[in-house]
């Protein structure tokens, strides 16, 4: 007499979920393409805001087309504890 097999074990992410990080993912590719058309990879960023930039309009994904032109033009970095 054989006893029951559990059932097997769902693995990891439902269908909504892989959904989603696709919706994430496509987002913020739009984001960074809308940031190479904007010239902000031609050179590599010195200052904090320059990189700030580039986060937010990478953020902004797809409402970058619609007019949106997200600028960052201070940062402040906190300074290490000594």
């Amino acid at each position: 007499m054989r006893g029951r097999q559990p059932p097997p074990a769902k693995s990891g992410m439902g269908l909504g979920g892989k959904l989603m990080v696709l919706v994430v993912l496509g987002w913020l590719a739009v984001g960074l393409l809308a940031a190479g058309q904007r010239h902000h990879f031609a050179h590599l960023p010195k200052q904090c805001s320059d990189w700030a930039t580039i986060a937010v309009t990478a953020a902004a994904g797809p409402t970058n087309y619609i007019g949106l032109n997200p600028r960052v033009t201070e940062c402040e970095v906190p300074q290490p504890s000594q």
